[in-house]
């Protein structure tokens, strides 16, 4: 492990599993280091300092930043004047406070400072890393009162109250994704090996560079997203059992956050290729592929919640070893959500993380309705294989396809297959969030067929497509 990773690591067993869950912010005791002349202080949950007459700081006022939480969120003083303030950042990314036109950055296992000068009033401290603050990094410095300030119980999380957002008729159009699924380590930034492995088995090769940018989730609806390879969902990465997989991850010094991948399809330790980069940095994670299945893959940086519901997610195919029958027409399908923030700004983290998940979007493949706009092509009485899985971060997914019948499912490692004793078929395929499946099912004729999560609230916000047989007109 690089000595990079083993910081990082470190600074993720100070916050425990803090990436995957938002830390309370509520106040605790203000910890406030006086210089050599100054008054006793008070260390009570409000704590105040006396002010100073002379020209050294009226006192260092220390804030600890874990994932994701101020501590304490809410600091009083007695005086106005400059004071000296400590980031101390236990957390496992890289957090700031920023106060009025001060910031503060410190990486992670690391402390920062600065002279800010404090004003009457009550002033706003937050995290301004983008998500920090929705997720509970936020509090208050009171000058000029030794009043109490009582906090409420929200147990970190901003307000459940997402932006009103209106949809921008001058909004670029979106960009149509292509189902079609890749060959074994075919498709942009994958290279196929034969031998390479360190054993002798075929190598995979993946650059993933992670990017941060302007993209239209649906028609009028314009959000700066988080991308592995630029792309929403990441790049179909296709293999069979017993490959190894060699992804370089890679964070560009542009990003403005730390990032991080996890493989479901790999049995690394989480501590180990799964930590964060910063920006400018990158990594090596390798894995065998062990299983056959549909996998997730997405970025592990807290909190986990928004870099998924932001977009880094993607899929892994791992065929069995013998492969799978060769089929002409093959698709994928994730499913995915998306809670809006303000036009051209990231998706709304206060939405996400409601008790009651309740997307403005649900969609297939990253963009809104993209494929009842442009249906996908299918022959008619042949054989279609579907590549599903669902990202979530929140919601179920019944994947239907109108005027069919599934013949094989496999799902998570479970098999119905065509021609079973009894003939037994499918309607629709239950995946929570992270399971994915494979299909197969006919046209019976031409015709339109449309594509759906038969959890009926959600076609209506954008989970909806079709597959056109022939030319579409049964009639015809």
């Amino acid at each position: 492990m690089r000595s990079g990773d083993q910081a990082t690591f470190k600074a993720m067993t100070m916050a425990g599993l803090a990436f995957a869950t938002v830390l309370s912010a509520a106040a605790l005791m203000v910890a406030v280091n006086r210089p050599a002349n100054a008054e006793s202080v008070d260390t009570s949950t409000t704590t105040t300092v006396a002010a100073e007459e002379s020209g050294e700081p009226l006192g260092v006022i220390e804030v600890v930043a874990s994932d994701f939480a101020f501590s304490p969120a809410e600091i009083s003083v007695e005086a106005a004047g400059t004071y000296e303030v400590v980031l101390d950042n236990e957390g496992a990314v890289l957090h700031d406070l920023t106060i009025g036109t001060s910031k503060i950055v410190a990486e992670p296992g690391q402390k920062a400072s600065a002279m800010v000068r404090l004003t009457e009033g009550t002033t706003e401290i937050i995290c301004s890393v983008p998500g920090h603050k929705e997720a509970g990094m936020v509090g208050h410095v009171m000058v000029g009162t030794t009043t109490e300030t009582t906090v409420a119980d929200d147990h970190g999380a901003a307000p459940a109250q997402g932006p009103s957002v209106t949809a921008d008729e001058n909004a670029p159009g979106y960009e149509l994704r292509d189902p079609r699924v890749p060959g074994r380590g075919e498709g942009p930034g994958v290279t196929l090996v034969p031998g390479g492995a360190a054993g002798g088995g075929d190598l995979i090769e993946v650059e993933l560079v992670i990017e941060e940018k302007l993209m239209t989730v649906a028609e009028g609806y314009q959000q700066k997203v988080w991308t592995f390879g630029g792309q929403l969902p990441g790049p179909v990465i296709r293999t069979r059992v017993g490959d190894t997989v060699r992804v370089r991850l890679i964070n560009p010094p542009e990003a403005e956050l730390s990032h991080s991948i996890d493989f479901h399809a790999s049995q690394v330790a989480w501590n180990d290729e799964m930590t964060s980069i910063a920006p400018g940095e990158e990594k090596i994670y390798e894995f065998t592929t062990d299983y056959a299945g549909v996998w997730m893959y997405h970025c592990g940086t807290g909190p986990v919640l928004h870099h998924i519901a932001n977009g880094m997610y993607g899929m892994v195919i791992t065929e069995p070893a013998e492969g799978l029958e060769p089929l002409a027409n093959e698709f994928f399908f994730v499913q995915s959500e998306w809670y809006l923030g303000e036009q051209g700004q990231i998706s709304s983290l206060a939405k996400a993380d409601k008790g009651a998940p309740s997307p403005d979007l649900v969609m297939f493949n990253g963009i809104a309705k993209q494929y009842l706009d442009n249906p996908v092509q299918i022959p008619m009485g042949e054989e279609v294989r579907l590549f599903v899985l669902n990202v979530g971060p929140s919601i179920d997914s019944s994947f239907h396809v109108v005027g069919t019948i599934f013949d094989t499912v496999i799902k998570e490692g479970y098999a119905l297959v065509r021609g079973n004793l009894g003939n037994y078929g499918a309607q629709a395929v239950d995946l929570s969030p992270a399971q994915g499946a494979i299909i197969e099912m006919k046209a019976m004729e031409d015709g339109l067929y449309p594509i759906v999560t038969h959890a009926f609230n959600f076609p209506g916000r954008g989970a909806i497509g079709l597959f056109q047989a022939g030319d579409g007109d049964p009639l015809n």
